[in-house]
C-alpha cells in the first residue's frame, strides 16, 4: 500500500514539539511522584524519612514482654517511681524481665527467690522447655482481639530480650547457647503478626541490640556495668545485624524498636535504610545510638509541655514490663490514672506504648485485663478526642471549679477533656473564648450544651446524665481563642 506524507507548516511542527515536551514533563513528574524514596545508610538520607500518618494518628500501642523470664515471673515490689539512679536499684530491680541479671547478684531478693523455688544451681535457660510447653496453650487471635478492644492501633512484641532467647526460629545460630535453648519452638513473632494484622492493627517488633547476656554475661552490679556489659565484638555485631535483617525480611514490622544502644561493630544505619526501603511507612525508635529516629522513647516519664517532635511513652501497667506474679491491684495503675495518662500524653504530641506482661502460657493477668477493658470502654466513647488529633495551642488548663483539663484538636474542633467528673451543674473554662454560634457537646451525647461568655471565661451547663467514667470530653465545634498560653518546651518529668 502506498503512503502519502501530510504536509505540515512550521507552526504546526512547533506546536507538536510543545505538546510532546509537555507530555514528557508530565510523565517525568508522574513517575517521580509514584517512585518511593530510596534511602541510603546515612543520617542525612534517613532524616528525609517522614513520620507516617498512621503512627501520628494511632496514639495507643500495646507493648508485650514475654519470654523465659515469664516462667519464674517475679521481682521485688520496690522503686514504684522508677528512680533508676538510686544506689540500690540494680540489686532490687522491679523489672521481672531482668530476672537473669538480678538472680546472680549476691544478697538480692531475686536471688533468694530463685534459690527457694528452683535451687541455687538451677540454670536460667532450663526455663526453656517449660516455656515451650506452656506456649502451646497460647491463642494469638485472643490477644489480638483483646488489644483491638482496648483501643490500640499497633502492637510491639519483644522478639529478643537481654537474655538472648528469641521468640522466632532464627536461622542465625547463637554460638553461646545449646541448640534447644536458643529460641522458642513456636514462631511466636509470626503467629502474633498474622493475628494482629488480621484485626486491622499494625505489628511492631522490639529487639535488644545493646545487651545480650549470652555474649557478655555480666551481671550488671553497678552503674558502671551498664556500659561495660554491652557486647562490642565483631561476632556480636554480625549476629545482631543478621537477626535484625531476618525480622525485617520475614515479618515487615511497622515499628522497629531497638533497646539499650547498638553494638559499634554493627551497622544500624544500613539496617535502617534497608528497613525503610522494605517498609516505607515504618518507624524506628531513638535507642540505636545514632543521630536518627522517628520518635523519642522515654520510659515511665511524661512531658511537662508540648513536645515539638513526636514521642512515645513506654511503661508497664504495673511496675514491671515482664510478668511479676507479686504485683496486684496496689502495684497496677488505677483505671482513672491510666486514662488521664493517655489523655495527657496525646495532648503533648505523644503516643502511649502500654505494656502487658503475660504469664508463661500467654494468660494476661486479670488485673491487667481489667485495665485494658476500662481503657477500651473509655476510648469507644471518647476516641474522637484522641485518634488523629494534634496538640492545640496549649496542652493543659483548669476549670474555675478545679478540674484539670487537657486539650487536643482535629479539623475545626477543639477537645477539652475534663480529668474528673464535675460535681456542679455548670463548669467554667478559664481564659477560653468560643466564637458566637459555636456548638459545644459532651462526647457520648448528641445534644449541644448551653454556654455563655463570662468575661474571658466560658460557662457551660453540664447535663445531669453524663455518660461514661473517669474523664469527660467537651467538643468545641468552632473557633476557640486562648487568653493566656502556657510556655512551650519538651521537658520530661518522672511518673
Amino acid at each position: 500500500m502506498n503512503t502519502r506524507s501530510v504536509p505540515t507548516s512550521p507552526a504546526f511542527g512547533k506546536f507538536n514539539r510543545i505538546v510532546l515536551f509537555l507530555m514528557l514533563c508530565f510523565l517525568a513528574v508522574s513517575t517521580n511522584a509514584q517512585t518511593p524514596t530510596h534511602y541510603e545508610p546515612t543520617v542525612e538520607s534517613l532524616n528525609q524519612h517522614p513520620l507516617p500518618q498512621w503512627y501520628a494518628d494511632a496514639k495507643l500501642g500495646i507493648f508485650v514482654h514475654w519470654g523465659l523470664y515469664s516462667v519464674p515471673g517475679w521481682a521485688p515490689l520496690v522503686h514504684p517511681e522508677h528512680d533508676f539512679t538510686a544506689p540500690d536499684y540494680i540489686k532490687n530491680n522491679p523489672y521481672a524481665e531482668w530476672y537473669l541479671n538480678v538472680m546472680r547478684i549476691d544478697g538480692s531478693p531475686t536471688q533468694a527467690y530463685h534459690r527457694e523455688h528452683y535451687g541455687a544451681d538451677y540454670d536460667y535457660y532450663n526455663f526453656a522447655p517449660t516455656f515451650d510447653q506452656e506456649i502451646k496453650k497460647w491463642n494469638p487471635d485472643a490477644w489480638a482481639k483483646t488489644f483491638r478492644d482496648a483501643g490500640a492501633k499497633y502492637v510491639v512484641l519483644t522478639t529478643k530480650h537481654h537474655d538472648g532467647f528469641t521468640l522466632w526460629p532464627s536461622s542465625t545460630p547463637n554460638p553461646k547457647l545449646p541448640a534447644d535453648r536458643q529460641h522458642a519452638t513456636r514462631d511466636i513473632v509470626g503467629d502474633l503478626t498474622k493475628a494482629v494484622n488480621g484485626e486491622g492493627l499494625r505489628m511492631g517488633l522490639y529487639y535488644s541490640g545493646g545487651y545480650d547476656w549470652t555474649f557478655v554475661p555480666g551481671p550488671i552490679r553497678t552503674a558502671a556495668d551498664y556500659q561495660s556489659v554491652k557486647p562490642q565484638s565483631e561476632a556480636y555485631g554480625k549476629y545482631a545485624d543478621a537477626q535484625f535483617r531476618e525480622l525485617i525480611e520475614r515479618y515487615h514490622p511497622a515499628v522497629l524498636w531497638n533497646d539499650i544502644d547498638y553494638p559499634k561493630s554493627g551497622h544500624p544505619l544500613e539496617l535502617m535504610a534497608e528497613y525503610y526501603n522494605t517498609v516505607p511507612d515504618g518507624v524506628v525508635d531513638d535507642r540505636f545510638g545514632v543521630k536518627h529516629s522517628d520518635f523519642k522513647s522515654p520510659e515511665y516519664q511524661v512531658m511537662k509541655t508540648i513536645s515539638p517532635t513526636k514521642w512515645e511513652e513506654c511503661r508497664g501497667l504495673g511496675r514491671s514490663f515482664g510478668y511479676n506474679r507479686a504485683e496486684g491491684e496496689a502495684e497496677t495503675i488505677a483505671p482513672d490514672e491510666l486514662i488521664y495518662l493517655l489523655v495527657d500524653i496525646v495532648s503533648k504530641n505523644g503516643n502511649l506504648l502500654l505494656d502487658v506482661g503475660p504469664e508463661a502460657d500467654g494468660t494476661i493477668p486479670p488485673v491487667q485485663m481489667s485495665r485494658l477493658q476500662a481503657l477500651g470502654a473509655w476510648l469507644k466513647q471518647n476516641g474522637e478526642a484522641i485518634y488523629g488529633t494534634r496538640p492545640w495551642k496549649t496542652a493543659e488548663g483548669e476549670t474555675a471549679e478545679g478540674i484539670h483539663l487537657r486539650f487536643t484538636q482535629k479539623d475545626s474542633a477543639v477537645y477539652a477533656t475534663l480529668l474528673g467528673k464535675p460535681k456542679t451543674d455548670t463548669i467554667t473554662l478559664k481564659s477560653l473564648s468560643p466564637k458566637a454560634g459555636t456548638q459545644i457537646y459532651v462526647l457520648g451525647n448528641a445534644k449541644s450544651l448551653v454556654w455563655s461568655q463570662q468575661g474571658a471565661d466560658t460557662r457551660i451547663t453540664i447535663p445531669p446524665d453524663l455518660q461514661g467514667q473517669y474523664a469527660y470530653v467537651l467538643k468545641i465545634a468552632g473557633p476557640l481563642s486562648l487568653a493566656a498560653t502556657n510556655p512551650g518546651g519538651s521537658e520530661l518529668r518522672q511518673r
